[in-house]
């Protein structure tokens, strides 16, 4: 007895209705097109996120299901650049295992699963990223609390590099510029200081000569007792002594 096609398709669509109710939509009947919604468990249809989600789109051919239907992939959400080939790759080796069969519903449970399995590997990795990243974090915590071997080279260059950041170093030199420089230092920095009185009065254009002179400084030394020549040629002579004898 010849197949009746038509009445085949008619019978599976109605049951695939019943099924999927709100997640199908019949487009044509001449042929049969029909769009069926499936996503991964955790999906939300709101924010489009946490999850997989396409459209399987098919066609019937006149001779399905003992030839195969068309499918194509629409609206996908949060696929992968290669996801909706190798999806469809999967769905035509289905197809394959059932030729002879109503196998619209084995299509989407395939493609169902397989989306499952993509979005549960897209969550391992995700999880081992943050692991590796986590780890990442705590070695940097140990180093930095291990810290490095300090040597005379390296805590020159930190407390440079320390001085420098807080502004130190900048006020230690404005510091140094504007304080007073005592005796000792104009001393040290310049070498004319260690000139006589008299050369910077001979650079001045005047002569030993012609420096005046003060004599009422002088004027009282004739009082003054420094002692006696003879005091001086005496031997025995002993200063602060009684030297009468």
């Amino acid at each position: 007895m010849e197949r009746n096609y038509t009445e085949d398709q008619a019978n599976e669509v109605e049951a695939l209705e019943s099924i999927y109710c709100d997640d199908i939509e019949v487009l044509d009947r001449a042929p049969h097109k029909f769009n069926i919604n499936i996503s991964t468990e955790e999906y939300d249809a709101e924010t489009e996120s946490n999850g997989l989600s396409c459209q399987l789109v098919f066609t019937y051919t006149t001779k399905y299901p003992d030839t195969a239907p068309e499918v194509e992939i629409e609206n996908a959400v949060n696929f992968e650049d290669d996801y909706e080939e190798k999806l469809l790759e999967h769905i035509k080796e289905t197809i394959n295992e059932n030729l002879g069969l109503e196998m619209i519903f084995s299509l989407v449970s395939s493609a169902q699963e397989w989306l499952n399995v993509k979005w549960d590997d897209f969550k391992k990795e995700e999880e081992n990223r943050a692991e590796q990243k986590l780890k990442e974090i705590e070695e940097a915590e140990r180093k930095r609390f291990e810290g490095t071997r300090v040597t005379v080279e390296t805590f020159l260059k930190w407390r440079n590099e320390f001085e420098q950041d807080i502004g130190l170093a900048e006020k230690r030199e404005k510091q140094s510029t504007n304080r007073k420089l005592t005796g000792r230092e104009l001393f040290m920095q310049d070498k004319t200081l260690n000139d006589s009185d008299l050369k910077f009065l001979e650079a001045a254009g005047e002569s030993i000569e012609n420096v005046k002179i003060d004599e009422s400084l002088f004027q009282n030394l004739e009082e003054l007792d420094f002692g006696s020549d003879d005091d001086d040629d005496d031997e025995d002579y002993v200063p602060g002594a009684d030297n009468s004898d």
